[in-house]
Formats: C-alpha cells, structure tokens, sequence
C-alpha cells in the first residue's frame, strides 16, 4: 500500500553535503541521519484499473462491471465497479475491512488479465501543513530583499487580470479578503463520510473541515488535529484582494481564484484530484458539469509518500498542460528528497520548495534534483523549537484562514510554514506570467521562472532547483521587446545520467545557411547533486568537441544552469549537435533538463 497525499507540514534538519574526486573517485560519506515527518499510513479501499485500448472493458462500463464480478469471484474479496474516471480508467471499490493481503491478490488478478494496462492503489492524499492592506507589513516573503520574492515591483506590469488560478485542496472558508476574487468551483470528495457534507460529490466547494478528533484515525501514525482551513491560506496568497485597506496582498490579485475541494477527512483520493486537476483545466468528468472558468493555472499545495508518480496524476497533468494550464506542485515538507513524494516527482509540473527568511532552505523543505524552483515558506518557528510550537510568527507566511477548530467560525489571519506556502508563491507568479503575457505555454512559464531566479542567499544542502524566483525579474523578462539574438533550438527532452556514464542530447538544426557563429549560445539546465561530478561538451555536427564545464572535486554546488558562448564559426550550422554529459565519479546523479542553441 501506498501512503496518501499531505497538506506539508514542519519536518527536520538536512543532510551534509558529498564529496568526490573525478580522476580517482573517493567514497562519499553517506548522508546524516535525518527526522523524517512520516505521513498516516491509510489504508487502500480502492484500485485504478486502466484497461488497453482495445479491450471492451476500456469503452464500456458494463463490460468494465463484468469484469470486476470475475475478478471478485476469482479472488473471493467483495469487488465492485465504481465509476469511470476522466481519463478513462475504471475506478473499483474493494469493500469495507480489506488487508493489505487482500489489496495484493486482487491487483495480481487485474494484472495478470491480458486486457489490463495498468493498475494502481487509489491512495490517500492530505493538505500540506504548513498596499494599503493593514497587514502587508508582515508580508516580508513579498518584499524583502534577503528572502522575499521581489512581487511589488512586477505589479507595474501585471496583476494577473484575466486569469483564473485553481486552489484543488481543502476548499474555501468564506474570506471577506478573497471573496470578491472568488469564481465558482467543486466539491471533487466522492466519499461523504471524508467530505462531511452528507453527499458525495457536489457544485459547492465550501471547506467542512479536516480536524479528526482522535490519534490514529486516519490511518497508523495520524494524530488528532483541528480543521487547517488549508486552503483557504493558500489562496489568500495567490489572490487575496488588495488595496482594499484591510487584510493582506494577494501575488496575482488581479486573478480570479477557483476552489476546488478534494482534501476533507483523512485527506482525499488521487482518483478524486486526477478529476480534479482534468476539470480545473477545462477536460470532461463524466457526471460532472463542464468548468465554466478553466484555469490556465493549478496549485498543489498536498503530496503524498511513492517512490513513482502513479499514472492517474501523470495522465490528468499531461491533459492539463496539454490544455494550456501550468501545474504548481509543493514539494513536502518531511526534509527528504523530493523523488520520494507524488504528485510533486510527477513530469510537467513546477515543483516547489521553501526558503526561510534568511534565504536558506526551510528546515523541514523537501529537496533534490526533482525541485525546480523555491520560494517562501517561512519558518514559524526554529528546527531545534518543540514541534506544533510557533516560536517566530514573525517567519511565517501570513495569510486568509477561521478561527474554528472544527466548523467555520469567524475569519481571520495567521502565520503558516510549509512548502505548501511557497507553492500558491509560484501560481501566483505564474497567473502574473499568464496575465502579462497570454500566448506562454506551460514550459515557457516554467522555463521563464527558472532562468530569471536568483541564488539563494543562505544554503540548500540537498537541491533548491534554480534559485528564490524573482518576480519582478521573471515579467520583466516575458514582456520586453527586445528580439532574441537569433533562432533558438531547444531540446527539452529529460536524459538521465547515470554514475560513470556519458550520456548525450541531440538538436537537428535546419534553414540556416552558412556557419554558426563566432558567439554561438549554449544554454545548459542540468539537475544534478554535485555538479563537480560532471564534464560537459558541445559537440558539433563534424563531431569537433568543445568542452563547457570541467568536473572539479571541490565543486559541491548543485545543478548546472549556465549560457555558454562558443567560437563555433568553423562549423556548418546545419546538422546535428550534441550537448554530451560525462559523471566521473559515484555516489550522485542526475539529469540533463534541457538545454538551447541560439544563433
């Protein structure tokens, strides 16, 4: 069984760095340990079943139904066919008091049937813990220079008008900060008990509440807890109205904010936020009216425990980019490699991780080469505090939240951490994007993010992706009217690099006449964890190698991300170039993210 996805919460210190010679590699001292937040164990109570494309079962419903009754008879457990999901997989109910065993047997019967694709846990995910506004005063993640995100300074340019940003988490907690920024959403909670509405799913978004009142019930090693109202927090970040004197800045707060509720009771299903993420973005939902609002953005501020990104969020994700939405997915919160937490180690997506005041990595912030970017989490209090303690509100990310502990009461404020905060940092970066420039397509938005974030002041021992993003920098970047130097060729086609390998990235280029030229441009993005590992080269067409970048033993930073200029006015510029990537040394890899030619 599979761990469920979680609002992320507060986690522990990180590991030290690694160390490697590259002629005569050295061992590297294994990480120290480290406290690792572990996530509810919930139990599975239903299976994803994708059939092949061929199969009677993937069309129809009824053939769908039957096969499931064959399956419960072969198996002996009380199987029944609950719905088909958007992307076309059948969801099955496995019945009340099923074991571990009992999950086993039945997915061996699925997969053993010729007919069947895939099957897969429908597993648990949970929210991650985490002007003239009266309040923008503490909004440091904004505006400071040392850790914030520089966001008045695009304002200028963008608000985000135009753009409807998708909160898919606990729901909304009426706000009178959000409310004229809300557009209509949906309740995806298909369980009634979790959703606590006395029905299933339903066109009223409204967060009931996720407290549960004792130890364990959601699962071995949950605790009791009060309502989070999650994301409600989240979205004040994103769209909170602003200059309205009261309250708090939202980022985009000219951007609409759709909420999209799948996190009630013990956290919510991947079958429910897979039809999600496809509704949000503007796909079909059997039994589900078309959005009236597409967002062309989504925030994920709820992960949960896999090794893989299960196929129903990596096919409803594809969808939505496919759409035009970008997806903002937070890291976790259980300062462990991202790899190890879903839907953030999921393809097509913007994985975030948080950063302190002073610009380090939060002490509980997930990392690795899965992050892409970071952003303000904030810390309410010190790693070394007594957990559930808030010792430093000052540090936190203030935002919209109620003051009930179990049902909406009053509206209020409040300081959270997580990478669930720095995540709606992102969306609402990205809603900024989408709204000053409305033709960028999801990777143009990440890559533009990327490319204009700036080093983190502190440390981020374990990956940071590219950097804090820098707001103002990233529109700037998007909207000016200078013409790039020439054409651009790209290949964005993800390489792995393996210890002790070369690996290489071709990129054909065509239509253009004559020799590359004296300052040929290679940009290079490439995700590693000790970057001195690596000797990188362009090679050319005629198979001449210039090399980019050495391997140093006392290069420990990570990731490669740089633009090379090259002499390369010897060379036809028509044909295939290279970018080759060699790892001399064990105990790190990595990959080549994408990398550029511009003429």
């Amino acid at each position: 069984m599979v761990a469920g996805a979680a609002i992320l919460g507060a986690a522990a210190t990180t590991s030290g760095a690694f160390a490697a010679a590259p002629a005569a590699p050295t061992p590297k001292p294994a990480p120290v340990s480290q406290a690792i937040q572990a996530l509810p164990s919930a139990p599975v109570e239903k299976l994803i079943v994708t059939y092949k494309s061929q199969a009677a079962e993937a069309g129809s419903n009824a053939a769908a139904q039957s096969d499931t009754a064959e399956k419960a008879a072969k198996t002996g457990e009380k199987l029944s066919f609950e719905r088909r999901l958007a992307a076309g997989a059948a969801l099955v109910d496995l019945g009340d008091g099923t074991t571990k065993q009992d999950v086993t047997k039945v997915m061996d019967a699925f997969r053993a049937d010729p007919a069947v694709a895939s099957v897969e846990p429908d597993i648990r995910a949970y929210a991650m813990a985490t002007p003239n506004d009266t309040e923008y005063a503490k909004q440091w993640d904004l505006f400071e220079a040392t850790g914030g995100m520089n966001v008045p300074a695009a304002w200028d340019k963008t608000t985000g008008s135009g753009v409807t940003v998708a909160v898919i988490d606990t729901g909304y907690a009426a706000h009178s900060d959000l409310a004229a920024n809300v557009v209509a959403g949906y309740d995806f909670i298909s369980s009634s008990a979790d959703a606590r509405d006395s029905n299933g799913r339903d066109a009223d978004p409204k967060d009931e509440g996720d407290w549960n009142a004792t130890d364990n019930e959601c699962g071995s090693g949950s605790k009791a807890s009060s309502s989070s109202w999650h994301g409600t927090h989240v979205a004040g970040t994103i769209g909170a109205v602003t200059n309205n004197t009261k309250g708090i800045a939202g980022i985009a707060y000219g951007a609409k904010i759709q909420p999209v509720r799948v996190l009630g009771k013990c956290g919510g299903s991947s079958a429910d936020i897979a039809d999600a993420i496809t509704w949000a973005s503007g796909g079909t939902v059997p039994g589900v009216p078309a959005n009236a609002n597409p967002a062309k953005v989504i925030n994920l501020s709820l992960g949960g425990a896999s090794s893989t990104c299960p196929s129903v969020y990596q096919t409803a994700i594809n969808g939505a980019v496919s759409r035009g939405t970008t997806v903002v997915v937070a890291a976790g919160n259980s300062n462990a490699n991202t790899s190890g937490f879903t839907p953030a180690n999921c393809s097509n997506v913007i994985t975030v991780a948080s950063t302190s005041r002073e610009g380090n990595r939060s002490y509980y912030s997930n990392y690795g080469t899965v992050v892409d970017v970071a952003a303000p989490g904030g810390e309410t209090r010190r790693a070394t505090d007594t957990p559930g303690t808030v010792t430093t509100p000052e540090n936190g990310i203030l935002s919209t939240l109620n003051s009930g502990a179990t049902t909406q009461s009053t509206e209020n404020y409040k300081p959270y951490q997580g990478t669930s905060m720095a995540a709606p940092h992102i969306a609402g970066l990205a809603a900024l994007l989408k709204s000053a420039k409305s033709t960028l397509t999801p990777a143009e938005i990440e890559s533009a993010i990327k490319a204009n974030a700036r080093p983190l002041p502190g440390t981020c021992t374990g990956g940071c992706g590219a950097g804090i993003a820098d707001a103002a920098k990233t529109v700037n970047a998007v909207t000016t009217t200078t013409p790039p130097a020439g054409n651009v060729f790209t290949n964005t086609t993800r390489v792995s690099i393996p210890d002790n390998t070369t690996v290489s990235s071709s990129i054909p280029v065509t239509g253009r006449a004559g020799n590359a030229p004296a300052a040929l441009k290679v940009g290079v993005d490439i995700k590693h964890t000790w970057r001195g590992d690596l000797v990188v080269d362009l090679v050319a067409p005629d198979g001449t190698v210039r090399n980019l970048k050495t391997s140093s033993s006392s290069d420990s930073a990570d990731n490669v991300v740089a633009t090379y200029t090259v002499d390369a006015s010897s060379e036809v510029a028509n044909g295939t170039w290279k970018l080759q990537v060699r790892d001399v040394a064990t105990g790190d890899t990595g990959y080549i993210d994408s990398w550029s030619l511009t003429f």
